[in-house]
């Protein structure tokens, strides 16, 4: 049962989590009804867009104990560069480059966190041959899980090769490398947790980031195709609908599932 002392905070990170969805539906509401009803309803997008991601970094200074600080400052430096990288996406001018390379900051802060806690082999197992088995199983599973992503990264860049400008081709091949590359390391440290021994307490979290990195992936891939192949009238919904779960996500794995 959690203390007297906890239940305010849990109470204030409850409101803001509310607060995080109607900001979250705000934004994609005004910028679905912008691009199909009425110019005018942007100002809603422009309004609830970034502040929805800012309202997480505040949401994850609240956590008072979390399972790794390092992890958790990574995760807000990933998202302070986020913020930025919807403000530069969500104004009228073209500064889709500078949203990129905001968007390239927040992966590599995503990687420093995955990568905080890494996993060694001599966390596997006591056991030579059961330890030899498991680790050369668990690299197997990395080196799919990479290829996996790496593939699906080559396939997209590919599709929109020849519709890219000649000046973004080699900042959007860069990009989707870094973020297959999160977005696998995502999964793989979900995946091989469950063979160190003992299991991590941080094992739920470990997942939702994984999940993080999944939706992270689908969303840049579908505004990308929006943005340099075509859109249509759901690409707002779709875009931005997964990008703010995907964040949710990583905001949430800074927290232990006991708390």
């Amino acid at each position: 049962m959690p203390s007297n002392n906890c239940t305010p905070r849990y109470g204030l990170h409850h409101k803001i989590g509310l607060l995080y969805t109607l900001l979250s539906i705000s934004a994609i509401t005004g910028a679905s009804l912008s691009a199909s009803v009425n110019p005018a309803w942007i100002w809603l997008h422009y309004l609830t867009k970034p502040t929805a991601t800012a309202l997480l970094i505040f949401w994850i200074l609240l956590i008072r104990a979390p399972f790794s600080m390092r992890y958790r400052n990574a995760i807000t430096f990933g998202l302070a560069f986020a913020v930025g990288g919807d403000f530069f996406l969500m104004l009228p001018q073209d500064y889709f480059l500078a949203g990129l390379f905001c968007f390239l900051l927040t992966h590599c802060a995503y990687i420093c966190a995955l990568c905080c806690d890494s996993i060694y082999a001599s966390d596997i197992k006591n056991n030579y041959f059961s330890s030899k088995f498991i680790i050369l199983h668990t690299i197997f599973i990395i080196i799919a899980v990479f290829i996996i992503f790496v593939v699906i990264a080559l396939l997209i860049v590919i599709g929109l090769w020849n519709n890219l400008p000649n000046s973004m081709k080699m900042p959007v091949a860069i990009y989707a490398a870094i973020l297959a590359f999160m977005a696998g390391l995502a999964v793989n440290r979900a995946i091989i947790y469950p063979f160190k021994i003992p299991v991590p307490p941080a094992q739920h979290a470990a997942n939702i980031a994984a999940l993080g990195g999944i939706f992270f992936a689908i969303s840049d891939s579908m505004l990308a195709y929006s943005h340099f192949y075509f859109e249509t009238p759901l690409s707002p919904l779709l875009v931005l609908s997964t990008y703010y779960i995907a964040q949710w996500c990583f905001a949430s794995s800074v927290r232990r599932h006991d708390q």
